[in-house]
């Protein structure tokens, strides 16, 4: 993507642009606090107060104004003349050095942001190829918010460094928002530098209509309304917000108040924890605790950002609250990629960009309205000592109170959105929890024979090569010592036999998506229970070509029928029986397609959409699961694929390697993908 010369210039003045604004939040609220030091605690927190509200309501009111104008004017121009604006408006507040300036500049700051937006949207539109957008926003996205615990490490520096220059020479007087505020301009100005050589934005015609908050929630109320698990899901994403904006907001009087006695630095470290916690907890977030549901996940997180957010009010020491924080932080960067790619997997194409405006619009308001309530409500509530006895106290203020007034509303929401989206009824939420700490699955004992082997499926689209790789990984585990079952869907039974040449001959085109679905069940329930469950008893290691997943691709995704059926039908017709490791071979169809070379059966014969289709869902089914998913890029060479195969099945084998049993099954001959 960063080969792309305008799209690298745009991609770095947005890098410069994010990591100014940032910093300029940071710097516009501590230097709030230090103008109001002289008066009160609750004045202090008005002050701060105001300047969330100043920086944070303009984009959320004139959003829609900024894209009237930018079909008026022309988009270099504009954005240029923006960023030398706020540079401009940076070095004033530096210059004037008034609280009430500063207010004023802050919310002329925003405004001259907002014509960056829509100009920024043409800018990837027209730089871009379509196919490549959505790595492009991935990008944006990345250093819009990535940046944030850059700009937090940058002034906590500053702030160092002016300490420092005070401790050697008793004359220095530039604070640590003086060194911010430069900064912050000298970025912006080196935004314009680069926007400025970006003539072909001003011929670039705007992607949509403006951005709108109102409009985005309205929209998005819409289409959630009925579905109750995403409407769950965007309930417990709001508790996230809520730990994470009212650390943030009354961050600045929490750190500077007698409670903590830190300064600025201490700020910079307590917001840029927050930060770094999120982007920690959005990275490795799919890849912890591997063996609990993604949906107790998503609610326990939430439930534990709210306590470390108590802990966080409640524990006076300023190291213990910048780690309190980072965990905090990583929490809700947990419960957010978790609702986010469980939202993703929910809804139908159609309208999930429209979902995920509303969330984005959700998560505005929400910020909007804790950020700015935050510290003008923990000024009024005041600071107040607690005395126990004559020689134990606990001073608190209202910072404090707002932050267990805050955990309390996320560990309810928590609570709530766990209940609603819980999936495993009946196994002890603390239990299933201690299972996966301990890198297992809970299982409750029953009557029936718990399968004791492994069991690995292979799935992907046409042409893909899992059934060459199912048979080379069978192959491989047998030189390993291992008894192997190698089976197939559909046709491993003698029903199946039958019931394989019903669904792949091409004379029964007329065959309803319906009966499809359930032939397939049928043949699987057999499957399972004459073949799979039987080896599994035994301790065999099952390799199947094709399983559930494929269901869900094939009949939900390619055929359109509900998902959620179409997943019930499947659970009952194998006695919930999950595979240990999903192998998903990826292949764009428009490839597989052509790696045949015989007459195609009744699937292969579909058009290429109901493939795209088919890929689309097996990808978005390991994006949910992905502790059960290896995805590999089928277009690779044979050799690499049964490399990265062999890879992760050892890290799952048991051990010691169990001898070959006698009556262990022979390979199924190969058949075409």
């Amino acid at each position: 993507m960063l080969a792309n010369a305008p799209f690298r210039r745009l991609w770095t003045a947005t890098s410069l642009c994010s990591l100014g604004d940032w910093l300029n939040i940071i710097a516009l609220t501590a230097l709030a606090a230090a103008l109001t030091a002289g008066s009160g605690f609750q004045t202090q927190a008005l002050a701060v107060g105001g300047v969330f509200a100043a920086k944070m309501l303009p984009p959320v009111l004139l959003g829609p104004l900024a894209g009237v104008l930018d079909g008026r004017l022309d988009r270099r121009v504009a954005m240029f003349a923006g960023d030398l604006l706020r540079a401009a408006l940076v070095v004033s507040i530096f210059l004037i050095g008034t609280y009430t300036w500063l207010i004023v500049a802050a919310v002329l700051i925003e405004c001259a942001a907002l014509l960056r937006v829509p100009a920024k949207e043409a800018a990837v539109s027209g730089f871009v190829p379509e196919e490549q957008r959505e790595e492009a926003g991935r990008l944006i996205l990345l250093v819009t918010y990535g940046s944030a615990p850059v700009a937090a490490a940058l002034f906590a520096l500053l702030s160092l460094a002016s300490d420092l220059g005070r401790a050697l020479s008793p004359g220095f007087t530039t604070s640590s928002t003086d060194f911010a505020l430069v900064v912050n301009a000298v970025l912006y100005l080196a935004s314009a530098a680069l926007i400025f050589t970006l003539k072909q934005i001003s011929q670039l015609r705007p992607p949509g209509p403006a951005p709108s908050t109102l409009r985005d929630l309205l929209a998005g109320r819409r289409h959630i309304a009925g579905h109750r698990l995403v409407g769950a899901l965007v309930l417990g994403m709001v508790g996230a917000f809520v730990a994470g904006g009212t650390v943030v907001g009354v961050a600045k009087i929490y750190t500077s108040s007698p409670v903590l006695g830190g300064g600025d630095a201490a700020y910079g470290m307590v917001f840029g924890a927050v930060f770094l916690g999120v982007a920690l907890g959005m990275s490795f977030g799919p890849r912890i605790l591997r063996e609990l549901s993604r949906r107790r996940l998503f609610g326990l997180s939430i439930v534990m950002a709210g306590v470390l957010l108590a802990a966080v009010a409640l524990i006076h020491n300023l190291a213990v609250v910048v780690v309190l924080a980072l965990a905090l932080g990583i929490c809700a960067g947990i419960a957010w990629i978790t609702g986010y790619s469980m939202i993703a997997v929910e809804m139908d194409d159609s309208v999930r960009g429209r979902t995920f405006s509303y969330i984005q619009a959700v998560a505005r308001v929400v910020l909007l309205v804790v950020v700015i309530v935050a510290s003008p409500l923990a000024g009024l509530l005041g600071s107040h000592n607690l005395r126990i006895s004559a020689t134990i106290g606990y001073r608190f203020d209202g910072s404090s109170l707002i932050m267990l007034g805050g955990a309390l509303l996320t560990v309810v929401i928590g609570f709530v959105a766990l209940r609603r989206t819980d999936d495993r009824a009946g196994v002890p939420v603390a239990v299933d929890l201690f299972a996966a700490l301990r890198g297992k699955r809970f299982v409750e004992e029953s009557g029936d024979e718990e399968p004791q082997g492994l069991f690995i499926a292979f799935e992907g689209g046409e042409g893909s090569g899992k059934t060459t790789q199912s048979r080379l990984l069978a192959i491989w585990l047998r030189d390993q010592g291992f008894d192997v079952v190698q089976t197939r869907e559909p046709g491993s039974t003698k029903v199946g036999m039958r019931l394989r040449a019903i669904l792949l001959d091409a004379a029964h085109q007329g065959l309803s998506a319906r009966s499809e679905a359930l032939l397939y069940a049928a043949d699987r329930a057999e499957h399972v229970e004459k073949v799979i469950r039987p080896a599994l008893g035994r301790g065999a290691l099952v390799v199947c070509d094709r399983y559930v997943d494929s269901s869900l691709a094939y009949q939900g995704a390619g055929r359109e029928l509900d998902p959620a059926h179409v997943a019930r039908l499947n659970s009952w017709a194998t006695g919930d029986l999950v595979p240990d490791l999903t192998v998903l071979i990826d292949v764009p169809p428009s490839i597989g397609l052509r790696r045949f070379a015989s007459p195609a059966d009744r699937i292969e014969a579909e058009p290429l959409e109901f493939h795209e289709r088919v890929r689309r869902e097996f990808r978005n089914l390991a994006a949910a699961a992905p502790e059960r998913y290896l995805v590999v890029d089928g277009t690779l060479t044979q050799e690499e694929v049964s490399r990265l195969i062999q890879d992760r099945v050892r890290d799952i084998l048991p051990d010691p390697v169990p001898q070959e049993s006698e009556d262990a099954t022979g390979t199924i001959p190969a058949i075409r993908d």
